[in-house]
Order: C-alpha cells, then sequence, then structure tokens
C-alpha cells in the first residue's frame, strides 16, 4: 500500500510539472521572486566552491537550473527531473549555452541511479519540498563523498501569512508539497554532520505590496531581514532557507539534537 501511495504521489508530481514546464505559467509567481536577493546571494556563497574538476548532481533542475551557471565555470553536472518536458528544455537550453559539461536525464531523486560516494556535490532549487524527506535526505547521502556537500534553496513552513497566502493560491503548488519545518531540518542531522541553515525572506516581502516604490524600500526592508532573521525562534518566520549538508552518515543513524 505505501509503494503503490508513493507511486501516485510521484506520478502527480510528474504530471503537475510537465503541465507546468509546458505552458511557462508563473501564474503572477513573479511578484514575490523579485525580492529574494538575499536568498539567491546566500545559495551563490554556499555553491561557489564547486570548479572545475568537481562532480555535482543537481535535483530538480526545472528549466532554469542552478547547474547551467556550475557547468559554464568547468562543474561537470549531472542534472536529473522527474518531468521530461523540463529535462527536454534544460538540455536544449544548455546545447544553446554551449554548455557540454551539463545533462539532465529523467530520474526520480528519491532513488537515484547512481554509485555511492560518487559526487563532490548535490544541489537543488525549490526541490527537496516536493520529496519525501526521509528518501530524499537517504539517497543524497549515499550518493556525496565524504569531503562533499549538499546545497538546498527550499521555502519554509512557518510563517503564518505566508502560510494563509499558499491557502489562498493552492493552484500555484502540487498537493504533495510541503514547505521544510525545523524538525526536517532536525531529521537532516540523523544523515548528516554538518547542517547549516540560513533564513532570508520575511519582511522584504512588503515591496511586494508597494507598487511603484518597492524597489526603493527593499534594502531598507532586507537589511531588517538580515538582522531579524538572526534570533532564535524569529529567523523560522523566514520565508526561504539556504541550507548546507556536510559530513553525511551512512548508514544514518536515529536522533540528533533538534536544529534551533
Amino acid at each position: 500500500m505505501a509503494d503503490a501511495m508513493a507511486d501516485a504521489r510521484v506520478r502527480r508530481e510528474q504530471a503537475f510539472h510537465d503541465e507546468r514546464f509546458a505552458n511557462d505559467d508563473d501564474d503572477g509567481r513573479d511578484r514575490f521572486y523579485d525580492h529574494v536577493d538575499g536568498a539567491v546571494e546566500a545559495l551563490r556563497a554556499a555553491t561557489v566552491g564547486f570548479g572545475p574538476g568537481h562532480r555535482v548532481l543537481e535535483l530538480g533542475c526545472g528549466v532554469n537550473s542552478l547547474g547551467w551557471e556550475l557547468a559554464a565555470r568547468g562543474v561537470e553536472v549531472h542534472a536529473i527531473d522527474i518531468s521530461p518536458v523540463a529535462v527536454d528544455a534544460a538540455n536544449a537550453a544548455a546545447e544553446t549555452q554551449g554548455l557540454t559539461a551539463f545533462r539532465a536525464t529523467v530520474m526520480n531523486a528519491e532513488s537515484l541511479d547512481a554509485d555511492p560516494a560518487s559526487f563532490d556535490g548535490v544541489v537543488g532549487t525549490g526541490i527537496l519540498h516536493h520529496l519525501d524527506i526521509d528518501a530524499a535526505l537517504a539517497e543524497i547521502a549515499r550518493v556525496l563523498r565524504p569531503e562533499g556537500r549538499a546545497v538546498f534553496y527550499e521555502p519554509l513552513g512557518h510563517n503564518p501569512a505566508i502560510n494563509a497566502y499558499r491557502r489562498r493560491t493552492p493552484t500555484m503548488r502540487s498537493v504533495d508539497e510541503h514547505p521544510l519545518l525545523r524538525r526536517d531540518l532536525t531529521q537532516a542531522r540523523t544523515m548528516f554532520g554538518g547542517v547549516d541553515a540560513s533564513m532570508h525572506e520575511c519582511l522584504a516581502l512588503g515591496a511586494a505590496f508597494v507598487p511603484g516604490v518597492g524597489s526603493r524600500v527593499r534594502p531598507v526592508l532586507q537589511a531588517l531581514d538580515r538582522l531579524v532573521l538572526q534570533l532564535p525562534g524569529v529567523r523560522w518566520l523566514g520565508w526561504i532557507t539556504v541550507v548546507t549538508l556536510t559530513r553525511p552518515k551512512n548508514p544514518p543513524k536515529p536522533g540528533g539534537p533538534e536544529v534551533n
């Protein structure tokens, strides 16, 4: 029964993303994603160490792949996505850009067709919250080399205002996705010796509601976010987290301290 339910969830995710990528429909999300500079900068800072000679796996490449940026600086990028539509688009775009170090294939991130300890890095943008967290983290720990690191940019699920917006706009998300919670990062500690999470974008989202002057207000709100989202407890009200996972454990062990 559990396997049948998992298979049905994967099929729903594939169908959702095939339709989304085929229609290239952002459904109004851009006004908020225009205000995520802090999270994007944190993601780039966390992946800047990947370079020539490194082999990186990108989970959920979609049609706006982080892997293109890595391949452009000499990283060998193996990208995967559950959506054949996304994979075709990602490969076509990479070819147009002349990125011979990038190749995308259709694969389920919860069951990777890859050898143990075969990647220097694993990266993803908005992918973990579509997956079974335990299965995905176990696979990431399995394929990551002992000295490697995994970096993910993911939505958080603790801010009441953001959650209210999600409830009002259900068609913008798949029915099975689940923004990350503190317990998910705590669970990551059972599979990785190092779990570092920075939180981003809370007050800065207010700039999206001030037409015409939002771009001028945003730097002030982002500066406030950098202060407020350092505070224990309050930091979980951010919209996005950038998570870096290091020192994979094999096999994963139960328990571990809660992430603060």
